[in-house]
């Protein structure tokens, strides 16, 4: 399977400010990014062999996105577009430094902690694989009153020691 080679990756990266009790990027700096066309013609079985192959994160699910904002404080976040496109919110639908990008299938975002997100519309088909660092386990947090703790340790999660879809190379290590 062929993914897009480095030199002609396009990347878009976003700092998305905290709003109400979704952190967003506010905590670790990490931006979110969406590398652009990564798997062109990928199924979902070659892009989870790719993810094992690289051997950063392991793939736990496919599926498309909750339609309810929500974040993850134990771990980052990798989703790489199997199928279809959608419209998807990052950052909170009601924060003014939202992002709602037009995701397709080839498309990577990363995720990290503490970043909200939530399905918006699904033009059609729209799946995703849903990978986590290995040996990490993903929770469900929501803004709410009492998750006050589970915000603050997002800031003694470790970053990728190497980037999930290109290995030794390549843009998260840069974030």
């Amino acid at each position: 399977m062929a993914i897009t080679p480095l030199n002609a990756l396009r990347v878009s990266s976003h700092q998305i400010p905290a709003y109400k009790g979704i952190p967003n990027t506010s905590i670790q700096g990490k931006p979110l990014m969406i590398y652009h066309a990564v798997f062109p013609s990928a199924s979902a079985p070659q892009i989870k062999a790719h993810l094992r192959a690289v051997g950063v994160v392991s793939p736990q699910w496919e599926y498309s996105m909750f339609a309810e904002t929500h974040f993850h404080s134990t771990t980052h976040e990798v989703l790489s577009i199997a199928s279809g496109s959608a419209k998807c919110c990052f950052g909170g639908e009601k924060n003014e430094g939202r992002l709602e990008p037009v995701l397709e299938k080839g498309d990577v975002v990363i995720v990290p902690a503490g970043v909200g997100h939530r399905l918006l519309e699904d033009y059609g088909g729209f799946q995703m694989v849903g990978s986590y660092p290995t040996g990490k386990s993903w929770d469900m947090c929501y803004g709410r009153e009492g998750e006050e703790g589970k915000v603050r340790a997002i800031k003694d999660l470790g970053w990728f020691e190497k980037d999930p879809i290109y290995g030794d190379d390549g843009p998260s290590l840069k974030a």
